[in-house]
């Protein structure tokens, strides 16, 4: 059987889970790491989301990996070589552990940066943050165990949300804040 797509209510112990998580990743990665940032809707307080732990891991490159990917394999975490994505390296959590995906961007792109914003914004814009989690609530029903279907179905509400989160950074000053860990 498929791995279903399943959206639960917002779980106050997720910003813990990520700290739980995150600590061990900043030890190991010490300064071969920017930054590390809980992302993804389990870093948006109140937003029902699928019960993983989303964490962005900022490098000044993306290559060599051996830098990051060398201390996250020793701690567990499974690279993913057949990402699809090229403007991230991404890692799975160790066989066995809460589900958590990690995506390794290079600071100050386009994409590190936009996962912060998406964030931040839906942080300040609760009406949105509400719109969403009805979304993913419908689209989970919807597609079951079909993800790819569900994550492309949540394609243009992304999109109207990241020009909403455009305007609003410029409105605000928006830049990112310190580092969560």
């Amino acid at each position: 059987m498929a791995d279903r797509v399943i959206i639960v209510p917002y779980d106050p112990q997720w910003p813990t889970l990520f700290t739980q998580t995150g600590a061990p990743l900043r030890l190991a990665l010490g300064k071969a790491v920017l930054r590390i940032d809980h992302i993804g809707s389990t870093s948006i307080p109140g937003l029902d989301a699928k019960p993983v732990i989303d964490i962005q891991i900022s490098v000044a490159a993306l290559e060599p990996t051996g830098p990051y990917r060398i201390p996250m394999e020793s701690l567990g975490y499974v690279f993913r070589a057949d990402n699809p994505e090229l403007t991230k390296r991404y890692f799975r959590e160790a066989p066995g552990q809460h589900r958590t995906h990690i995506h390794v961007r290079r600071a100050g792109s386009w994409a590190e940066q936009c996962a912060l914003l998406f964030r931040d914004y839906l942080r300040a814009q609760a009406d949105d943050a509400q719109r969403y989690a009805a979304l993913k609530r419908r689209l989970a029903h919807q597609f079951g165990e079909d993800r790819l279907g569900y994550t492309e179905a949540k394609g243009p509400f992304i999109w109207e949300i990241i020009q909403k989160a455009d305007r609003w950074s410029q409105k605000v000053g928006w830049e990112p804040g310190p580092s969560d860990l």
